[in-house]
């Protein structure tokens, strides 16, 4: 899908005051090199809290884009236990930046009040897979393997959202819009969100990556992308409303409703904040504790992260 909304109607649609000057091309764009290339091409999956890929195409032609197209290919966004088990397998992804905490929720049965009740329960998972909530039950001294009763949508007909609605099942992790329709269906309680809960709390959950080939031959494009999307997830932070009503209008999500409650729940403002090599070490060591990975997290790093464009970028919008 290529992006055909106008810039005119992103302004209107964000309503912020001071919208218009970080769609402004900055000072320091003068004194960089010409594009490489003026495509780029970002994941479309539908995923509410990945907002700052869906709502950034204007800011991506203000940086000199003109082929802006959401397929997967070059940039996206994703879990920060993802692109650890994804990097130890020699991916072709580096990782360019965090973009924010907690988009995760974990819900039980009003019964279950902490992950230490489910211990000999079944808990099922859609689209996230067992990593995190394996890392999260270790925490709590549970053994992952021989305490827990694992459902995915891979392994069974219904969806394990829809297992838990039936009561079927115990516990489900969920990410927007999963949080949003299990709330308004008044299903279960939250016993851990990764948003406020610690020590999950203190690290990225979702990273900015891109391909690698792409990374290596379009540095300049590629701090330009990293420079429009940082600024969108700050529109994120400050006009949750606006981005909402921005991303309906484009088709990436149905529901206003959902993709505002993400949005304004998620903590978009701390990227500047958090670092996310630590946040990369944190997931890598734990998964390598588990037996999840073999790889230790100074490799990890040192062969799937590139720094330079975030440094730059940080410096820039902060003067």
């Amino acid at each position: 899908m290529i992006t055909t909304l106008t810039r005119r109607g992103f302004l209107t649609t964000l309503s912020l005051t001071g919208a218009a000057s970080l769609l402004r091309l900055p000072r320091a764009l003068a004194a960089e090199d010409a594009l490489e290339t003026t495509t780029v091409r970002l994941v479309n999956d539908g995923v509410i809290c990945e907002a700052p890929l869906m709502a950034a195409a204007d800011l991506l032609r203000a940086e000199g884009f003109t082929d802006i197209r959401y397929v997967k290919v070059d940039f996206g966004l994703n879990f920060a236990q993802f692109e650890v088990a994804a990097l130890a397998e020699l991916s072709g992804q580096t990782v360019l930046a965090g973009v924010h905490v907690g988009c995760i929720e974990l819900f039980a049965r009003n019964d279950i009040r902490s992950i230490t009740g489910l211990k000999g329960k079944t808990v099922g998972l859609q689209i996230i897979p067992a990593d995190l909530l394996w890392l999260m039950a270790l925490e709590v001294g549970l053994d992952p393997a021989k305490d827990i009763n694992w459902v995915t949508g891979a392994n069974h007909q219904a969806r394990p959202l829809d297992l838990f609605a039936a009561g079927k099942i115990d516990a489900f992790l969920a990410f927007p819009p999963e949080p949003q329709e299990l709330r308004a269906r008044g299903l279960g309680h939250v016993i851990l969100n990764t948003a406020v809960d610690r020590p999950w709390s203190q690290y990225f959950c979702c990273t900015f990556v891109g391909n690698r080939d792409y990374v290596r031959k379009y540095p300049v494009a590629t701090k330009r992308v990293v420079r429009a999307i940082l600024k969108t997830t700050d529109l994120c932070a400050a006009d949750p409303a606006g981005i909402a009503q921005r991303i309906v209008a484009g088709g990436f999500t149905p529901r206003y409703d959902y993709a505002l409650q993400t949005l304004s729940d998620i903590p978009y403002n701390n990227w500047r904040d958090f670092d996310i090599e630590d946040s990369l070490r944190f997931y890598a060591l734990r998964m390598r504790e588990a037996g999840l990975i073999t790889s230790t997290p100074q490799q990890i790093i040192a062969k799937g992260t590139d720094w330079r464009f975030l440094d730059e970028v940080k410096r820039e919008l902060k003067a």
